[in-house]
């Protein structure tokens, strides 16, 4: 099986293929940022590249504060090392909040009065280590005549995480909830801006790489020109490769031959970064099952990736029984195949602490 230069690395560097990590917030850190809006899916994006993990041991992680569920970039949910929390924030989320503010004031007229209020309010209810699920953070702002109903609470903690005040802590019953990040995390790593752009992009071509210009502009939501600079300063610890015609940047570091990686099948879950960190995703999913794996409405589904190209998606069902994990090919499998995702499937059942079965669907092609 031929596997492309670009998925080839692509899988070494995210660590989905090789050189699993240590601890979950090892991860996370060597990732910079794995998006996170799918509670469920994010944990097992972290187990898949960490050696051993448990959903156990990830939500532990979370508990003991190594890694924070946030709004840090592109205002969307992402799973942070604490240490990165804030100078990621500051570096990211500024031009967020520009750009949606004045639909936040449009749509759900929240100017700054309002969000004055509503830090009062939340400082308030949560300060001395107070953590509160949503409902319960709701139910404060509406008790404070702070309407949260038709997603205006929603926005306004998520601006409120974008401008530092909260983060989401470990869950309480299976629901999240929100604390204040100043006591949540006391220690961090201070940055200047030229110094944050620098780490920033190394992080993300060492992690993603090889990667372009456009596809770290993407995934941090910076401006091309910040991007640019990013790049620059980072130059000496980035090797750049011409590959189809295109300049890519990425570590310079190789591990594993071709062929150990192209014959590994993998189970992703949805918003895995393989496929959510690039702007072009072309060479993941072929362009005539794009729709199948990414959705207009910006839904990322749980890939199988067999020789660095989704082949197909899977879901899982959890019952009295145990774990079922349900595959959509997109072409035959051949036994082989199969043989191995059962194998992979087992494994995502260890990390889940459940008996795990494997349910192909009837295979019509």
């Amino acid at each position: 099986m031929k596997i492309s230069r670009i998925a080839q690395l692509r899988l070494q560097r995210q660590r989905i293929a090789s050189g699993k990590l240590g601890p979950p917030a090892e991860v996370v850190a060597w990732l910079g940022a794995m998006q996170a809006q799918d509670y469920a899916a994010a944990l097992w994006a972290i187990g898949l590249r960490t050696q051993g993990a448990t959903l156990e041991s990830v939500e532990q992680a979370i508990a003991d504060r190594l890694i924070v569920r946030t709004w840090p970039m592109r205002g969307t949910l992402h799973f942070v090392a604490a240490e990165d929390v804030r100078w990621m924030s500051a570096l990211m989320t500024p031009r967020v909040i520009a750009a949606n503010q004045a639909r936040l004031l449009r749509e759900f007229e929240l100017d700054d009065a309002v969000l004055s209020r509503s830090r009062k309010v939340l400082v308030k209810v949560l300060r001395d280590g107070q953590r509160l699920t949503r409902s319960e953070v709701y139910a404060a702002l509406d008790s404070a005549g702070i309407v949260t109903a038709r997603q205006r609470g929603i926005h306004i903690t998520g601006r409120l995480a974008q401008e530092g005040l909260l983060c989401l802590g470990p869950r309480a019953e299976k629901q999240p909830t929100f604390v204040l990040l100043d006591e949540w995390i006391s220690t961090h790593r201070a940055m200047e801006r030229e110094q944050a752009l620098a780490e920033l992009a190394r992080r993300y071509f060492h992690s993603h790489g090889p990667a372009t210009l456009q596809d770290f502009a993407w995934w941090s939501g910076l401006t091309v020109k910040d991007v640019q600079l990013g790049i620059e300063l980072a130059t000496d610890d980035l090797a750049q490769e011409v590959i189809g015609g295109r300049l890519y940047l990425h570590s310079g570091e190789e591990h594993e031959s071709e062929d150990v990686i192209a014959g590994d099948p993998h189970l992703l879950p949805s918003f895995d970064e393989y496929l959510v960190a690039y702007k072009d995703r072309s060479e993941a999913v072929e362009a005539r099952f794009s729709p199948q794996v990414i959705g207009i409405n910006g839904l990322f589904n749980a890939g199988i990736v067999i020789g660095g190209r989704i082949v197909g998606t899977w879901k899982r069902s959890i019952d009295k029984v145990g774990l079922t994990v349900e595959l959509s090919p997109f072409r035959a499998l051949l036994k082989r195949e199969l043989k191995a995702l059962g194998k992979v499937a087992h494994r995502y059942g260890e990390f889940m602490g459940l008996p795990v079965q494997l349910k192909p669907l009837e295979q019509q092609f």
